[in-house]
């Protein structure tokens, strides 16, 4: 064969037939985001979303929901409470999270143990100490002690009724100080009913190499399943969990988009197409992977996150191409620079638009976004490109301003409404409080709309008006909202004189898109990019 066509097949190649026999053949997901994963800086989390979230979690077709610790807070043990009547798991199941009983204390008069029988989960995941250095200096007990609280505790649970997975915390750290130790405490867990052992890497130090070599030696001298809790402190918690797998662990903690204490936890949204489309391993009910990305966006909008567009997989940018060279060749084949296809994993390609681009750049994204333009109006359209990049403006981050502007240069422009004009005045209270009022003028086919709209700032009230002025003939605004808003000053050295780029996010609740605005005003530039969006909103909604 030559080596031409050697590269010709190379695409078509079937990753998934690079699976190792000795691998394990399917692996569970266990997510930890609604325990673990919101301790993430920044998060907040009410128990109605996480209601929201475990429903997204269980579409997506994980096997096990960590919902938390039902007595840490009031929120979650309502979260717990109302999962017995409003959460109807179709594919996952519920996991209450504890610790096992105090040093020198009694299973039957200890308040965790108690709350997790009584919490309405089928199954505990409990947390004991696994390195030495631990018992001593944190919990200040013997280490017989310390394997007889995990005994006790998981006894305890078994024989109420509970599945109970346990979670060996610091167990690589103490493995590699005193591996006797932390196996007798997976050994007293294995000997009282646990039904998985669970490695964690709780500080998040362990490298690939350290993590298989000793899940290998747990997994040979146990006849029990084997789980992995990695953390990202190295940046390797999915590289990690990969390595466990391989050395045989079939269960495996992780979060959506890699949300933990710290640094985060093994981001599901990697590990999950990793193990299915690279290792050939399965882990989510047929056709649910489609979901990945959808979901990924779902929860960080659940959360108040905003979304990661680098993520691997699923992020905005994880199949955007701007460089000539790569957009002609994926034109010809889509294969040649995305290593997996994008649709896998519910995502696409995108081609990013900026001064750079060529007349084929643009071709291509133009029927990307299903907007026919002739030559004549792709020529037009890279000369206002580079113009309108020459003043300030980044498409390349703003696909809903380029899309709005390629309908125009189509003939496609959006006229539900022409702004006649706005006004926006801030006054400042001897108090030192702010009073901000726009006012807007619109014209809606015939009829000409004045508004006013209040805010807590300028752009606040600009929205307000807005809606306000146009919303009675476009319901559909009330469910588009904004998500982010940024200000970058372009040229520094004119000081407060500065053109300013303005970048809006905004939400309808399933997608997210992004639109750009350029001034030597801020409010004008704010302005912009609100009006797009808004532009873009009724786009989506099929106006």
């Amino acid at each position: 064969m030559t080596a031409q066509d050697s590269s010709a097949e190379a695409p078509g190649v079937d990753r998934s037939a690079r699976r190792n026999e000795s691998w394990p053949a399917s692996v569970e997901i266990f997510d930890t985001t609604l325990r673990d994963g919101v301790q993430f800086e920044g998060i907040s989390v009410s128990s109605e979303d996480k209601l929201k979230v475990a429903r997204q979690l269980d579409a997506l077709g994980v096997h096990w929901i960590e919902g938390g610790y039902p007595g840490a807070n009031p929120k979650d043990r309502d979260f717990f409470d109302r999962a017995k009547t409003e959460l109807d798991l179709t594919t996952a199941q519920l996991v209450a999270f504890g610790s096992t009983r105090r040093p020198l204390g009694r299973v039957d008069q200890d308040a965790t143990l108690d709350t997790l029988v009584t919490s309405g989960a089928g199954t505990a995941c409990i947390v004991g100490k696994s390195w030495d250095y631990h018992v001593t200096h944190a919990l200040r007990t013997t280490l017989d002690e310390a394997v007889a609280m995990v005994g006790d505790s998981v006894r305890f649970l078994v024989e109420a009724g509970l599945r109970v997975f346990f979670d060996a915390e610091h167990f690589f750290d103490g493995h590699m100080r005193n591996p006797e130790f932390a196996l007798s405490v997976l050994e007293s867990a294995a000997t009282n009913g646990a039904d998985v052992l669970v490695l964690c890497d709780t500080n998040g130090g362990s490298l690939p190499d350290e993590v298989e070599r000793i899940v290998h030696d747990v997994v040979r001298h146990f006849d029990l399943a084997i789980g992995i809790h990695t953390q990202n402190d190295t940046g390797c918690a999915v590289a990690n969990a990969m390595a466990a797998v391989r050395a045989g662990a079939t269960q495996v903690q992780g979060t959506m988009n890699g949300y933990g204490e710290r640094t985060g936890n093994c981001d599901n949204t990697q590990l999950i197409p990793n193990l299915t489309l690279k290792m050939g391993i399965e882990t989510l009910p047929e056709g649910r992977l489609q979901r990945l990305s959808g979901i990924s966006l779902h929860v960080a909008e659940l959360l108040n996150m905003p979304p990661m567009h680098q993520q691997p997989y699923v992020g905005k940018s994880a199949f955007a191409h701007k460089a000539g060279l790569h957009t002609s060749a994926i034109a010809r084949r889509p294969d040649s620079y995305e290593h997996v296809d994008p649709t896998e994993v519910g995502n696409h390609s995108r081609f990013l638009v900026s001064d750079l681009s060529g007349r084929a750049t643009i071709d291509l994204k133009a029927k990307e976004l299903g907007v026919e333009l002739d030559g004549a109006a792709v020529g037009q359209l890279v000369t206002e490109l580079k113009q309108l990049e020459h003043e300030g403006y980044h498409f390349e981050v703003a696909d809903a301003s380029l899309e709005i502007l390629m309908r125009r240069a189509g003939g496609l422009e959006p006229n539900w409404f022409d702004v006649e004009s706005f006004r926006v005045v801030t006054d400042r209270r001897t108090d030192a409080s702010f009073d901000t009022e726009a006012t807007v003028k619109v014209l809606v086919g015939d009829e000409r709309r004045v508004s006013v709209g209040e805010g807590n700032g300028p752009v606040n009230s600009l929205d307000a008006a807005l809606r306000n002025a146009v919303g009675e003939f476009f319901p559909e605004i009330a469910q588009i909202h904004l998500t982010d808003y940024k200000v970058r000053v372009i040229d520094s050295a004119s000081a407060t004189a500065a053109v300013t780029r303005v970048l809006i996010d905004q939400t309808d609740g399933t997608d997210v898109w992004t639109t750009i605005g350029v001034s030597e005003n801020i409010i004008e530039a704010s302005w912009l990019a609100l009006r797009d969006g808004i532009y873009y909103g009724l786009l989506r909604n099929g106006r």
